[in-house]
């Protein structure tokens, strides 16, 4: 009897352990390839979908980070307006008398175009010595009087922003296509004057030595700035559209404002937008006060076409307003970054108008 039972548990044992054997079997191939394509299936959509969204988000990254530039640049344009007291528009004793007298850098240096110049009075903080004979190397911070002491002054600076095409490398990237153009400010000014001299009969004489001044860099007097000679006068704030600097001699100071400007070839506009933005401006002839052209108000690149620099400037009220339009597009790609009205939001804009709160006068 114990021996009949003790075989019946074993054959149950060894059934059982042959039917868990059966079950533990692993994929076929057919199952496999199955799993494969499923996961294929499910998986290529939603890469497809996350690569789109790291796109879009570069694409608004950049496009903030332009329109950012795009604000920084036209505040620092507008503080720089606003100590403006002369401001050149499209007549012919305008922008174009300036470059047709060589009086600023010529497209052939600058490989551009200048859309806004003026004069401005440049402020030289703790400069001038207040007693006479006293150097501005000597001037010290929070002296008001004796040795070490000077006042605060100003010369007379010309400034101009062009919109610069092409140019080296780091201005171009990524490499290939058509570059982005950008804003370049070329500035001039006045030297630091010793009162003590004021009545020298050589202009060049009215000045402080550069060994004697305290920042050669902000206080000494540009070459192209025209002082005149012992027999000819030089440059009269008064008649601005004459004698303006010294023909043909380099700008000693050009630094970039922003890059990423667009570079499409847009159609001249032709409507009346900066006889509307400014008013509608007039001017005195006679006994008449008929209104300012278009053409006059507006300096453009009129050459190329490129319209994404640009100011509208009423030379008689001091006013002017500026408008830049950049391009966020190339910064991520070389090709395929043209302006197009469908991808205006990738083309931010950027305006400012500013009236000179300078004068002229001695």
């Amino acid at each position: 009897m114990k021996n009949l039972l003790r075989l019946l548990l074993k054959s149950q044992h060894q059934r059982n352990r042959s039917e868990l054997a059966q079950t533990e079997k692993g994929m076929t191939l057919v199952e496999l390839l199955v799993g494969v394509i499923m996961a294929f299936l499910i998986i290529t959509p939603m890469l497809g979908f996350v690569v789109d969204m790291l796109n879009t988000d570069r694409r608004e990254q950049v496009k903030s980070n332009t329109e950012q530039d795009l604000q920084a640049a036209v505040d620092f344009i507008a503080q720089d307006l606003s100590q403006a007291i002369y401001i050149y528009d499209n007549s012919a004793n305008g922008v174009p008398g300036l470059i047709a007298g060589n009086f600023i850098p010529s497209a052939a240096a600058t490989n551009g175009t200048p859309i806004l110049v003026f004069w401005k009075r440049q402020q030289l903080n703790n400069s001038l010595p207040i007693v006479p004979g006293d150097k501005p190397s000597s001037c010290a911070q929070n002296t008001l009087k004796g040795a070490g002491a000077c006042n605060d002054t100003y010369v007379l600076s010309l400034v101009a922003y062009y919109q610069v095409r092409g140019g080296p490398g780091i201005w171009c990237q990524p490499s290939g296509g058509t570059c982005p153009t950008r804003i370049v400010r070329y500035q001039i000014q006045d030297g630091l004057r010793d009162p003590t001299r004021s009545t020298d009969p050589d202009p060049a004489n009215r000045y402080f030595a550069d060994g004697d001044l305290k920042n050669p860099d902000g206080q000494k007097r540009s070459l192209a700035f025209n002082i005149g000679t012992p027999t000819v006068a030089g440059f009269d704030i008064n008649k601005p559209t004459e004698k303006v600097t010294n023909p043909n001699v380099a700008w000693d100071r050009a630094d970039v404002l922003v890059n990423y400007i667009d570079h499409g070839t847009l159609p001249i506009f032709t409507g009346n937008e900066c006889t509307t933005a400014l008013g509608n401006p007039t001017t005195q002839i006679g006994i008449t006060r008929p209104p300012i052209p278009e053409d006059t108000l507006k300096v453009t690149d009129r050459t190329t076409n490129i319209n994404s620099f640009y100011a509208c400037v009423d030379t008689q009220r001091n006013l002017a307003r500026v408008t830049i339009r950049g391009n966020s597009l190339r910064r991520l790609q070389a090709n395929g970054a043209d302006y197009d009205a469908n991808r205006a939001a990738y083309f931010p804009t950027a305006s400012v108008q500013v009236q000179g709160l300078g004068a002229r006068g001695n």
